[in-house]
């Protein structure tokens, strides 16, 4: 239940960090912006979805962490490792090719990871196959 409450938390607090950069920000909003922000919305999305999935078994009298959700875990992220490494080589391919600010290629690689993570983690818990 602890975890589930902190991850609200860090939630509420990236959402309202997001808001004040984008309400302070003075100059007209480009499609770069617009899809740095939705990819934090899915990002904060789905960890807000986990967190209340965690609250939901804890108040059911289920154990928030067991056999299964730890197999899913240690397979997304096996996963998301392997196919993260081939984004970095892929930014770094294109970082010439796109005039992008150093801190905004990373930031965009970081939010990759997160989204890769994610995505896995959603087909490892509904779809998965574990005896590979």
């Amino acid at each position: 239940m602890k975890k589930g409450l902190i991850m609200i938390l860090l939630a509420i607090m990236v959402i309202v960090s997001v808001v004040f950069w984008f309400t302070s920000s003075a100059k007209p909003v480009k499609f770069s912006e617009i899809a740095m922000i939705g990819t934090i919305a899915l990002v904060v999305g789905f960890a807000l979805f986990v967190a209340f999935m965690r609250v939901k078994a804890v108040r059911a009298g289920l154990k928030p962490e067991d056999e299964l959700s730890k197999r899913i875990m240690q397979k997304t992220a096996s996963m998301s490792f392997y196919v993260s490494i081939y984004w970095w080589l892929l930014l770094m391919y294109f970082s010439d090719k796109i005039k992008l600010e150093s801190h905004t290629l990373i930031g965009l690689g970081i939010l990759g990871m997160a989204v890769l993570f994610g995505g896995f983690w959603f087909y490892f818990n509904y779809r998965g196959k574990f005896n590979d």
